[in-house]
């Protein structure tokens, strides 16, 4: 068997596994620092975040601050921020990390594989031919090459900039 040594991640798993007040990433990440939950965005009714356990590197989660589980309980302005959110992430990880294509979607309800049922949330995640490699498919391992403090300096950066 063959080991990754990757020794960096250790505070990162530790940090993601401790027990918090509120069980929601989502409502947490609303009531702290956005450093602290990589949150790059904040709009006036959603937000725009890294997701801790990536598909790809790049991965944002576009979320509203209103802890809701379907987007039928939201109101029409929220849904429509949410989308405009989505649509200016596009443009921020094409300009950042020029990939081959994205996946954007939103998983409602545990059974549809949201891993928050509570909260609804819509991910926004870059994607290259090949990034499919033998790691995940075989290894059921993904490698990612940048570290999370890093995409996260590159997406607000970018995030920040007029459009």
């Amino acid at each position: 068997m063959d080991h990754l040594w990757t020794p960096w991640r250790r505070s990162y798993i530790e940090a993601t596994n401790r027990s918090e007040e509120s069980p929601c990433i989502f409502c947490r990440a609303i009531e702290r620092p956005d450093e602290e939950n990589f949150v790059v965005f904040r709009g006036e009714h959603n937000f725009a975040m890294l997701n801790l356990y990536p598909y790809s590197t790049g991965h944002l989660m576009v979320a509203p601050y209103l802890h809701v589980s379907r987007l039928n309980e939201s109101a029409d302005e929220v849904t429509a921020e949410m989308m405009r959110l989505a649509r200016r992430a596009e443009l921020v990880i094409e300009e950042v990390y020029q990939p081959h294509g994205l996946n954007m979607g939103l998983n409602l309800g545990e059974a549809a594989g949201a891993g928050i049922a509570g909260h609804i949330h819509l991910h926004v995640l870059p994607r290259w031919k090949g990034d499919a490699n033998f790691m995940t498919v075989i290894g059921n391992t993904r490698i990612m090459p940048e570290a999370i403090e890093t995409t996260y300096a590159k997406v607000r950066a970018a995030f920040q900039q007029p459009r």
